[in-house]
């Protein structure tokens, strides 16, 4: 099977300036105390084509760190990565073409107009033509079943809605992999679970890899076939989610949830 994404040895570091009062602002000013934290260090994993990932951890962990080197909007300082045979920093654009990027926060619909126009935006920005287009959100708008609310403006829809056109958007261009931060949070439970079938099926009917970081237990257990778990920077586990819970030191069967938090306490210093 084909690997969708590569890592070996990804390591990346950031510099701050730190602030001693006792040293007066003009010290501070011009010359500041110099900092590093060591955001990700030395990782190593392999994805497959078609795989549902999830990448988890605790906040700080790393995790947002990588998905930027992964997609190219950061530089690793050491390392390798390659995403679909291609360099993220060297081939950022040829890779924007073969990806797509849902931040559950982060909106990249027109507020003000109706769905339709995001997806023709998206379809014409990844120089898709106009019969492309067409055909493409008529399959989205019926997979997504969007039907009743598509024509509404954006800032009218519910969350679970807008979040279904979200993920549809970013499918315009029929990604090979999509990366997904957070994708159901703050929805209800009715919403969550018809996402997570979605995403499901996109990963059935198109072997699109998916991607996904989540803090929702749920997210995970229903929707991802291995799961990485990473905290301080490090990998401290990979294997097959349904593992996950047998993965205890006493050898007990303990749920999805109560594994994970273990895991981060024994790596939490």
């Amino acid at each position: 099977m084909k690997s969708a994404i590569t890592v070996k040895d990804l390591s990346k570091i950031f510099t701050y300036n730190k602030k001693d009062e006792s040293r007066g602002f003009i010290a501070n000013l011009f010359s500041p105390i110099r900092c590093e934290v060591l955001a990700v260090d030395n990782i190593s994993f392999e994805i497959a084509k078609g795989e549902r990932i999830a990448f988890i951890g605790p906040n700080g962990a790393g995790k947002s760190t990588t998905i930027k080197m992964l997609t190219g909007i950061l530089f690793p300082d050491e390392g390798h990565i390659s995403v679909l045979g291609l360099s993220p920093s060297k081939d950022r654009k040829k890779l924007a073409y073969r990806i797509g990027t849902v931040f559950g926060q982060r909106s990249q619909l027109f507020p003000n107009l109706p769905v339709t126009d995001s997806m023709e935006f998206f379809g014409v920005m990844y120089d898709m033509s106009k019969v492309a287009i067409k055909e493409r959100s008529t399959q989205l708008i019926k997979l997504f079943d969007m039907e009743s609310f598509i024509n509404q403006p954006v800032r009218k829809l519910s969350l679970g809605q807008r979040m279904r056109a979200e993920i549809a958007v970013s499918l315009m261009h029929s990604p090979e992999i999509i990366f997904l931060d957070e994708p159901t949070i703050g929805l209800d439970v009715v919403a969550k679970k018809a996402l997570r079938e979605l995403l499901m099926k996109i990963n059935q009917e198109e072997n699109t890899t998916i991607f996904l970081t989540s803090h929702d237990v749920g997210d995970i257990e229903h929707l991802c076939e291995r799961t990485i778990i990473i905290n301080h920077g490090k990998v401290i586990a990979d294997m097959p989610t349904e593992m996950l819970g047998r993965s205890t030191t006493d050898g007990n069967h303990k749920d999805i949830e109560t594994a994970i938090r273990e895991m981060y306490e024994a790596n939490k210093d």
